[in-house]
């Protein structure tokens, strides 16, 4: 799979014939459509086995086979070339596929109201070849140990179907807020404890859950233990059962890292006790603070490499965005919150305002900024195919068991192609 990224004056049937493709093969690869002006800076995907290198100067085959971890005879026998030959600037070279490797994905759905909205389910349908796991968002628990039940509609059906299992996403959410104080009684009162479990196996029973994802969050520093003895008391009865028991956990970067959202939360605890966990590493430019990208590599890499020195690689999944954010300049504190995008409507707005995207390499991520029909400036950050095809590499360097998106239903046809292109979905359904 080849990443193209538009130049001044490129388009669409110039950009075909270089790959010996057609305009239709790579508008559908990035739902495009032919007639659309394609933007300065934008990642296309280039639907190819394998992929193609330009010789930059003063590059010879040792250094281009270094630079990509490609074998250097492999890399001149496949191009017809000899290992230590002089290549002229512009040459192109045939970079043939890397092996796959095995992955588990999940994707969390947040159905709205009373049903699933159609968009969702499309966007279930559209994602569950890819996934291994689907986890509708989510079961709440109310103070007497009882659920309250999300929409699921045709989420179990079109799970079941694509051999996709579905998680139980169980949270202490109140008013659509993670309560400490919720979470302090299902913690602590016993009583409450064993209904709530009782209700959260005879639920997954009747609705084909097979995995149980404990999202408790923004717990009082002082129930770190009670949620470890929580979670054993769960896994034990869960496990008996049949059933995986995972849960969701902060960005940290160390053990004692402070604050309500961490100080409950025990890496090394979580890692011996349930099955895998999901760390979500996005969220670093968020809807209330200034413009930065939402998932800058540097930060992530961060939290996963301190993830690896407290549990198995096995056992971490890494949490990943597909959306961006539109922020309104100049950032104000406790001012008007940024838009959540989808990166398809970031290319929209970048055509649209003729902004041009550039990437920040440090953060891996792209970026762009405009000014709207009432003359206010914009900054966009967001994700494309180079971003997410960082991040995929970086799950292979540290061995992780896969990757956890949050959240289906805003639209990234390239992450779909290049997941498929880097990993073997693995299928537990």
């Amino acid at each position: 799979m080849q990443i193209h990224v538009v130049q001044k004056g490129q388009t669409l049937y110039g950009i075909s014939q270089a790959y010996g493709l057609t305009v239709e093969e790579i508008a559908s690869a990035n739902e495009l459509t032919p007639s659309q002006t394609l933007v300065i800076g934008q990642a296309l995907v280039i639907p190819i086995v394998g992929s193609y290198y330009w010789v930059q100067p003063g590059e010879g085959l040792y250094r281009i086979a270094h630079k990509l971890g490609v074998d250097l005879h492999t890399l001149a026998s496949i191009n017809g070339l000899t290992a230590y030959q002089s290549l002229p600037v512009g040459f192109r070279l045939y970079i043939p596929p890397t092996p796959r490797t095995q992955a588990e994905v999940n994707a969390y759905i947040e159905p709205r109201g009373n049903d699933v909205s159609p968009v969702l389910v499309q966007a279930a349908r559209e994602a569950a070849p890819h996934l291994t796991y689907l986890a509708p968002f989510s079961f709440r628990i109310k103070r007497d140990g009882s659920l309250v039940q999300p929409p699921l509609d045709d989420l179990p059906e079109i799970a079941k179907n694509s051999g996709v299992t579905l998680m139980m996403v169980v949270t202490n959410l109140e008013n659509d807020q993670f309560s400490a104080e919720l979470g302090h009684i299902i913690l602590t009162d016993q009583t409450v404890q064993n209904h709530l479990l009782q209700n959260i196996e005879t639920t997954a029973d009747q609705l084909g859950f097979k995995d149980i994802h404990f999202d408790i969050e923004h717990l009082l520093p002082t129930d770190r233990e009670a949620y470890n003895a929580f979670l054993r008391k769960a896994t034990e009865r869960f496990h008996r059962k049949g059933y995986l028991v995972s849960t969701a956990l902060a960005p940290k970067t160390s053990a004692t890292q402070a604050g309500a959202w961490y100080e409950a939360h025990d890496y090394k605890a979580h890692g011996q006790i349930v099955d895998f966990v999901i760390i979500m590493t996005y969220e670093w430019g968020y809807s209330g603070g200034p413009a930065m990208a939402v998932s800058p590599i540097g930060p992530v890499r961060k939290v996963l490499e301190y993830a690896r020195s407290e549990m198995p690689s096995s056992k971490i999944m890494m949490g990943q965005n597909l959306y961006g954010y539109d922020w309104t300049l100049p950032y104000v504190k406790g001012g008007a919150y940024a838009k959540a995008i989808s990166p398809q409507t970031a290319i929209d707005l970048a055509r649209r305002f003729n902004a041009q995207i550039l990437y920040d390499y440090s953060a891996q991520a792209p970026h762009f900024n405009y000014w709207d029909d009432e003359g206010k400036e914009h900054s966009v950050w967001f994700e494309d195919a180079r971003s997410i095809d960082a991040k995929f590499r970086l799950i292979k360097e540290l061995s992780l068991r896969g990757i956890s998106y949050w959240k289906l239903g805003l639209r990234f046809p390239q992450n779909w192609l290049l997941l498929e292109d880097h990993f073997k979905v693995v299928k537990r359904g």
